[in-house]
């Protein structure tokens, strides 16, 4: 499994909403620039967290974005599976394939795990966790500098 570049950056406009939340709408310009993103893709990624309700838009001058809920209420595995589909690492485990070696595939119960562990990682770390381990990271740069 590869997470595709309009994942990878899903959670990283998410993180960008909840860091730069000052109650204002953040204008997309903004979100580019500080994530060096082109505006057009991201419009693309923000349009996909609009209409699932994850994002807040206004538009006109004042317009932008914001985070609909709290941070802690955003988990990547939500993110992920909401840009990217389904998560699970072989095609027989995502519920759109019957296979005919279900019953006999010895490997079966490696790629059940492997999509347990995918899971269970990205269904408990939430944006709020995100935002806070950036901040322990940020912290720690200028102890040392």
């Amino acid at each position: 499994m590869k997470i595709s570049t309009r994942g990878r950056y899903a959670v990283r406009v998410m993180l960008d909403l909840a860091t730069n939340n000052t109650g204002e709408y953040v204008k997309v310009k903004q979100i580019a620039k500080r994530q060096e993103i082109s505006e057009k893709y991201l419009e693309q990624i923000i349009a996909i967290l609009n209409k699932a309700g994850y994002v807040k838009s206004i538009r006109g001058a004042q317009g932008g974005y914001r985070l609909a809920m709290d941070p802690s209420s955003y988990t990547i595995g939500m993110i992920l599976r909401l840009t990217e589909g389904s998560l699970a690492p072989v095609a027989c485990l995502d519920g759109e394939m019957e296979c005919e070696r279900c019953d006999t595939c010895e490997t079966l119960t490696v790629w059940k795990e492997l999509n347990d562990a995918i899971n269970e990682v990205v269904d408990k770390i939430t944006i709020a966790d995100l935002v806070e381990r950036q901040q322990q990271r940020l912290e720690s740069m200028n102890y040392y500098i």
